[in-house]
């Protein structure tokens, strides 16, 4: 498995180059998973000029900001016409969640809440906040470590609707709790996906990597510490996985976790996802899950996507290489 982890105080004194390299392999009991792609690494860019779009989230346009799972479930409809090039999409019990079929649920009272718990803010996590298509979207993500000091991870389907047109007006929250933006909004310089998803919408590689602009003069890493990250590691492994959901019966104001062993997607095997027992909701897509209990861990995937209005499980993608190499194009710029 192959690590990339900032060690707080400790490795401030080296370079930010030093810093990606620090790589090495663990003795897991389970042999790490390949990735399946066969279709080569290629990285997919846009460069954002959102000078503006810190100004355009007002506390009223944040607060009516549309769920970014919505565009998931859209990306599963490409994906079933597409169909990719492998095995047909199979339709699990209910469809994937998106906030619409949330709110048209009549018994939003039968979602498990013992599938989440709250949380106090935590500083590199954050919420996301978007526009595509015309239409006002938030998610969440959260600030890993980059030789730029800069980059956010979150979901595919929160940067480019897949495939389509990128996000603007795209900015991270960091720390948001009840419309407050302790940290300041950050807006994105430039956006990253892999090729697969941003011209495919293939539901395997549903990974973004954001770059932000300084703020007061400031990188983000500095101001809001930032997560190590993982690829290419065992499956199966425990995972406690952060976000922001919005749809009822949330409000998105607040910072939710959950915790368990990732177990694969028995309805739609091709997309080699894993998920978690989980009952966030709309808005929490592109939330980190860390391997191990705590927020501390290495990050190893996001959240992506459920099924059906009262899911759950959460699936999040596999972070093989295709993921990685769009995380080190973008730590690097």
């Amino acid at each position: 498995m192959t690590k990339t982890k900032t060690l707080a105080t400790s490795l401030l004194s080296l370079s930010a180059a030093a810093i990606l390299a620090l790589v090495g392999t663990t003795s897991a009991n389970a042999a790490p998973a390949k990735d399946t792609d066969s279709s080569g690494v290629a990285v997919s860019s846009h460069v954002a000029s959102d000078n503006g779009a810190a100004d355009y989230w007002t506390p009223e346009r944040m607060k009516n900001a549309k769920s970014g799972d919505i565009l998931a479930s859209k990306a599963l409809d490409r994906s079933r016409l597409l169909n990719l090039g492998k095995a047909p999409v199979t339709e699990a019990p209910g469809a994937l969640s998106s906030v619409e079929g949330q709110q048209a649920s009549t018994d939003s009272k039968a979602i498990n809440l013992k599938t989440n718990q709250s949380e106090t803010p935590v500083k590199h996590i954050g919420k996301i906040f978007f526009t595509l298509g015309g239409a006002n979207y938030v998610c969440s993500g959260n600030s890993v470590t980059a030789a730029n000091k800069s980059t956010v991870s979150t979901a595919g389907h929160c940067v480019n609707e897949g495939p389509g047109a990128y996000a603007t007006n795209f900015v991270f929250v960091p720390a948001y709790l009840n419309g407050s933006a302790p940290y300041g909004k950050w807006t994105a310089r430039a956006l990253y996906s892999p090729t697969q998803w941003a011209s495919n919408g293939n539901m395997q590689y549903d990974t973004a990597f954001a770059v932000m602009n300084t703020l007061n003069g400031q990188r983000l890493a500095d101001v809001v510490g930032s997560s190590g990250v993982q690829f290419n590691a065992a499956r199966g492994l425990s995972y406690k996985s952060f976000g922001y959901p919005a749809a009822p019966p949330f409000n998105g104001e607040s910072l939710k976790s959950c915790s368990g062993t990732a177990t694969n997607d028995p309805y739609n095997p091709q997309f080699a996802t894993q998920g978690i027992p989980c009952n966030m909701t709309g808005g929490s897509s592109g939330g980190p899950w860390f391997i191990g209990n705590s927020s501390g861990g290495y990050q190893n995937s996001i959240n992506s996507y459920g099924y059906g209005s009262n899911s759950n499980t959460m699936y999040g993608p596999y972070w093989g290489s295709v993921i990685q190499s769009t995380y080190t194009t973008a730590a690097a710029s």
